[in-house]
């Protein structure tokens, strides 16, 4: 393990190496308008939100590393306390990508970047029309993390108003991340696409406390195979199956032809029995990998006397 101290560090190392480790980072395409009514457009990674009541998002525009010089957005915040933090997906990420360039300050990024400009309900500076979300802000505090190049800039905005693409809800009115289809930054050059494969649900854990990974018996905490997630999903259930359970679960198809196939091979048995209990788990069939995962104990008795 590599071991790095920042402050005997070059600011730019430390720079790539924290937007390397800390990903994906979601987006605030910021747009403002200066006191002339000049309005800018620009994307930040350092983004998220902190509070539903008061909703509260926070974004920071650092410090430029090279030359210590502030971006134009956090000069509009300050002096106006007003910004529409807008949503970037897939369709919009080119767009997205080029009003990060740094264009000379009077210069309307929506134009640059072909995308356009909505009126706001609440705030002066207009939202992208074609971002999946908007979010209306008033800034109620800007906080500066330092006065050095990469020092970064809080700024802590209370969302007034939302606007959210329908064609992104489900039929209960909550946004599908499939529809939204959206893009996260990496290190360098990388971005994320948030859909297809890149999605998977994980349950909560349950209400009442799972029995832990500490509680599951030996013979399946200690497998070669199953991974410290397989093992947390197990961890995350409230009473172990029964012996009788496990036992009746003898019959179920697959069980029984395990059991049959490989009566002759106990050690091949129960490798293809942890195999089972690992592909179970990732189907999310928790209560049958649990009895399958238990049956082990039975071949481990036969194997060792």
């Amino acid at each position: 393990m590599k071991t790095i101290n920042p402050k005997e560090t070059k600011t730019a190392e430390v720079h790539a190496l924290l937007l390397g480790a800390i990903a994906p980072r979601p987006i605030a395409f910021a747009s403002t308008m200066d006191e002339e009514g000049n309005v800018n457009l620009s994307p930040f990674s350092f983004f998220n939100v902190f509070s539903a009541k008061p909703p509260i998002v926070v974004f920071s525009p650092a410090r430029r590393v090279r030359d210590n010089t502030s971006k134009h957005t956090l000069e509009n915040v300050i002096n106006t306390k007003e910004v529409v933090i807008n949503i970037c997906n897939y369709d919009i990420v080119e767009q997205m990508s080029l009003a990060s360039t740094e264009y000379d300050k009077g210069i309307n990024e929506f134009i640059k970047s072909g995308l356009t400009p909505e009126p706001s309900a609440m705030v002066k500076p207009p939202y992208v029309k074609e971002a999946p979300v908007a979010m209306e802000c008033r800034v109620n505090e800007v906080i500066s993390l330092g006065p050095e190049g990469g020092a970064g800039n809080l700024v802590i905005c209370e969302v007034l108003l939302l606007h959210v693409n329908e064609h992104i809800l489900d039929e209960q009115g909550k946004i599908d991340p499939y529809k939204l289809d959206a893009v996260a930054r990496m290190g360098g050059d990388y971005y994320l696409r948030a859909n297809g494969d890149c999605i998977f649900e994980l349950p909560k854990p349950i209400r009442n406390k799972g029995i832990g990974v500490d509680q599951i018996p030996a013979h399946i905490r200690n497998s070669s195979i199953l991974t410290g997630n397989n093992l947390a999903r197990l961890g995350n259930t409230e009473v172990m199956p029964s012996a009788e359970e496990v036992e009746a679960f003898k019959a179920d198809p697959l069980v029984s032809y395990t059991l049959n196939k490989y009566n002759e091979d106990k050690e091949k048995m129960r490798q293809e029995l942890e195999l089972l209990g690992k592909k179970l788990l990732e189907d999310n069939q928790v209560q049958e990998a649990w009895k399958v995962l238990m049956l082990i104990a039975d071949v481990d008795c036969l194997l060792h006397g």
